[in-house]
């Protein structure tokens, strides 16, 4: 009986998927494909889904001993530089730390991409238990002068001691800047993928279930779709209303309510689903970006005696932090400082624990 399925995400929503089985032992037993096409689900199955390597950012960056939430932090401030885009728009996964205080592996994806992936394996009935990109599922080299390479799709996938990339095939050449390249094929390839998938350093579900849903990616062509039609629904229903066109307005407001909530199924229950829709969809990151917030958060943060932040993730409203302090007061002078460096702070929760005190805050979203 199988024991996994190694399922590679397209770089198209319409593209068929291709899939190895791999047994307890880590053998690869059978491949197939899903068809978006199809009308019956595959079996339910440990799934390990590899995304496609060019749409994930990998780096080892030195970061400093902290916990998780600081790490992740510090990961998106050394980051801001390299990314295409906001870094607020990232989900940045993090390997362990290692022991020797070496440099710490950190794979970074747009959030709403993510998301196109994760709804596009729900219409297979899939949830993955992991998303990794597939460069890390290679092995890595022992040595510097030598790089892992494998043809993966259109691209061509390249790993080293400390490297990970995904390419074209044209940049190959430059990319490798004169190192020897082990090139993987066939059955080889198939075993090391399987082999790296279920052992990947990084996951990059990690921060996903701390998130908010955000509207799927448009660049992927999954759920585009059906956000516009979300988006232009309400100017359906001013035309219908000035026509008198009551059930054309009645219908629009259905097909827009459908839509809020595939977007967001916790607005199932909310009378106007679609409005609270769009307040979401228009609901923008912390003014000059997560890195500048997380910036003056921290700092804010250090100037309370015996404050420490918890938690810090990204949703649809902006910035999340959850701070542990002494009193309840400590949140007015956190609120203070970021008042002064432009930042709008929305408290959400406190409650004390352990004679002491848990805040979240929401801090810098558009409202």
């Amino acid at each position: 009986m199988s024991h996994a399925r190694i399922l590679f995400i397209p770089t198209h929503a319409t593209l068929p998927a291709r899939f190895l089985l791999v047994d307890r032992e880590g053998r690869v037993v059978a491949r197939g494909e899903l068809d978006p096409h199809q009308a019956e689900a595959p079996p339910s199955i440990r799934t390990i889904a590899v995304a496609p390597g060019a749409d994930v950012m990998t780096r080892w960056l030195d970061l400093p001993p902290c916990n998780m939430a600081q790490a992740r932090a510090a990961a998106r401030w050394a980051l801001r530089d390299q990314a295409a885009g906001e870094v607020d728009g990232l989900d940045v996964a993090l390997s362990a730390a290692p022991a020797d205080g070496g440099l710490r592996l950190t794979a970074a994806v747009s959030s709403k991409l993510l998301q196109a992936w994760l709804r596009w394996m729900e219409t297979f009935d899939i949830r993955p238990d992991a998303v990794v990109p597939d460069n890390l599922c290679l092995p890595a080299p022992l040595e510097a002068e030598t790089w892992t390479a494998a043809q993966m799709g259109a691209d061509v996938a390249l790993r080293g001691p400390t490297f990970a990339v995904t390419v074209q095939p044209d940049l190959v050449e430059a990319m490798a800047a004169g190192r020897a390249l082990d090139w993987l094929e066939g059955e080889a390839l198939e075993a090391a993928l399987a082999a790296g998938a279920m052992a990947a350093p990084v996951d990059l579900l990690q921060v996903h279930d701390r998130r908010e849903r955000g509207q799927a990616a448009k660049g992927w062509r999954l759920a585009a779709g059906l956000a516009a039609a979300l988006l232009i629904s309400p100017l359906i229903m001013m035309a219908a209303e000035g026509l008198r066109d009551r059930a054309a307005a009645d219908g629009a407001g259905a097909e827009a309510r459908i839509g809020a909530v595939k977007l967001y199924p916790e607005l199932a229950t909310t009378k106007d689903a679609a409005a609270e829709a769009l307040r979401r969809l228009d609901a923008g990151p912390p003014p000059g970006g997560t890195a500048r917030a997380m910036s003056a958060v921290f700092a804010a943060v250090e100037r309370v005696p015996g404050a420490e932040l918890d938690d810090a993730t990204l949703g649809g409203e902006g910035l999340r932090v959850t701070m542990n302090h002494a009193a309840f007061n400590d949140l007015d002078a956190v609120r203070a400082d970021l008042a002064e460096a432009g930042l709008a702070v929305v408290d959400e929760t406190s409650a004390e624990e352990g004679g002491r005190m848990i805040s979240t805050l929401t801090i810098g979203g558009d409202r």
